[in-house]
């Protein structure tokens, strides 16, 4: 379960308000080179600080334990820690009597029998996105000249997504969003049909990022309202290059050439201020539960390049699958 990949294989461990969180990278290709400042840049991207963000500030610093020597990783396990350093552990104290409507509080507890670690969700916590993206930069190498690139389209059902959080922030409440992101230069040929399919492999990933309520592929469910002449896409050339991209760039569970177009719905934030009317399972009753501390009103905002690390990993694990499908 901590575990995505077969060749490419990421492991995540940590806790969003323990010491750290990070990332172990097995089967990582040696020779590759990163790139601070761009990782830096990934890193910053998940990072609050927009209107609409928790207050939690982490300077999110990777350092690495293992696997690269000389700037390069050597092709040994590559492991990677982001030291948590603005965690506020108190402020979660509640919500072992009164679990957070929507959040994974009450399941936690139930799964692992109450040895859980409930501080700020745990291992349930958005806040080991950080290693993933950390992660997700090794992978962004590791498939050039693929490249993935994500953008938040809307919040709250709208466009305007300024707008939409600001009014749910008025509210003591909060708002999901969709992140579309289109990977460009994928060769046609990755991924294998049913259970190995690519939109199983992607969804799989996608699925495991909390908050994440729909994953969809080119038209998604606008397909189910079409026909055939409006959905099909024709071929233009031998290289299967086509007029169109309604199946998002995947026939059959492989891709075909053409860009992948991946949608991700994000649903609004579990912890909001406004008063929510729950059990408090402690006094076996019903409470009013107003949360507070440090939230997001819309963490949709942070996702985008969580959205492509993920999709970056799952590449490099079939773009490295591939390789050895052909040795």
């Amino acid at each position: 379960m901590n575990t995505l990949g077969r060749i490419f294989r990421v492991s995540l461990f940590g806790e969003s308000h323990g010491s750290c969180v990070g990332a172990l990278i097995d089967g990582c290709p040696p020779g590759l080179e990163p790139d601070p400042a761009a990782l830096e840049a990934e890193l910053a991207r998940r990072r609050p600080g927009r209107p609409g963000t928790t207050g939690r500030r982490e300077p999110d610093v990777p350092r690495f334990l293992s696997g690269i020597r000389d700037g390069r990783t050597t092709g040994a396990p590559l492991a990677v820690v982001i030291e948590n350093r603005d965690a506020r552990p108190g402020d979660y104290d509640l919500f072992e009597a009164v679990p957070r409507p929507g959040h994974a509080d009450y399941t936690a507890r139930v799964k692992y029998r109450g040895f859980h670690d409930p501080r700020g969700g745990g291992y349930f916590s958005g806040r080991l996105t950080a290693a993933l993206v950390a992660a997700g930069h090794f992978a962004r190498l590791a498939i050039r000249p693929i490249e993935a690139a994500a953008e938040l389209t809307a919040a709250g059902g709208s466009a305007e997504i300024g707008k939409a959080v600001a009014e749910a922030m008025a509210d003591g409440d909060s708002v999901g969003g969709e992140v579309v992101c289109r990977v460009a230069s994928v060769p046609a040929g990755l991924g294998s049909p049913w259970f190995g399919s690519l939109e199983s492999r992607l969804a799989q990933a996608l699925f495991a990022m909390p908050g994440v309520r729909g994953v969809a592929f080119g038209d998604g469910f606008a397909a189910a309202a079409m026909r055939g002449s409006e959905h099909n896409d024709p071929y233009l050339d031998a290289r299967g290059r086509t007029a169109s991209n309604h199946a998002g760039g995947i026939n059959g569970g492989i891709s075909n050439g053409n860009d992948l177009v991946i949608r991700v719905a994000v649903k609004p934030t579990s912890s909001i201020a406004r008063a929510q009317e729950t059990f408090d399972f402690e006094a076996g009753k019903m409470t009013s539960l107003e949360t507070a501390g440090r939230h997001d009103a819309c963490f949709a905002l942070r996702t985008p390049v969580i959205v492509e690390a993920l999709t970056a990993i799952v590449l490099a694990d079939e773009v490295l699958l591939a390789g050895k499908e052909r040795a």
